[in-house]
């Protein structure tokens, strides 16, 4: 049986939006192709704008940018068992440098990781543009799905699908 709901441009962002700030943390994968899970680190998600990126912060000269700046495909992994909630996020990643972004976004929490606070030589951002997301709610037994995000929104015609999905163990 296959229950299908669509929401539209701005409602999909807002349930995008709803999701990473209640999880908040995620597996942030780069370097795709070696698909063995190596290249997963946990990052916290700062921010999802209203146009759907999500804003992180990483050191300049991590692993993590060195691949990106050669590969941008990332995907990332929100899990909260504890209110059933499940998101993948693929996407395009970018690495910014923008003193008044890290202003902006600048939080108590990014401070664990930069020392020297807002004005730390090593801060960069990262801005995933997410392409497809799908995120799961077991408690209801359904999978929703966010297909090719930045085209959409960009078309005007932006939806989510949902479907009942069957779980096998």
């Amino acid at each position: 049986m296959s229950n299908t709901e669509n929401l539209n441009n701005k409602a999909a962002i807002v349930k995008l939006k709803s999701l990473v700030e209640d999880i908040q943390v995620c597996f942030f994968c780069t370097n795709l192709k070696t698909e063995d899970g190596s290249t997963c680190q946990p990052m916290t998600a700062i921010k999802v704008c209203n146009q759907g990126n999500i804003w992180f912060f990483s050191d300049k000269n991590s692993h993590k940018n060195k691949t990106i700046a050669t590969d941008n495909k990332v995907q990332l992994f929100f899990s909260h068992p504890g209110k059933s909630s499940y998101l993948i996020v693929n996407g395009d990643a970018e690495i910014i440098f923008d003193e008044r972004k890290i202003d902006q976004l600048w939080t108590p929490i990014a401070e664990m990781w930069f020392k020297k606070g807002m004005n730390d030589p090593s801060i960069s951002i990262l801005k995933v543009q997410p392409t497809s997301s799908y995120y799961w709610n077991t408690d209801n037994n359904q999978m929703m799905n966010f297909m090719e995000m930045v085209e959409a929104i960009a078309a005007g015609t932006y939806q989510i699908s949902s479907r009942e999905t069957a779980y096998s163990y």
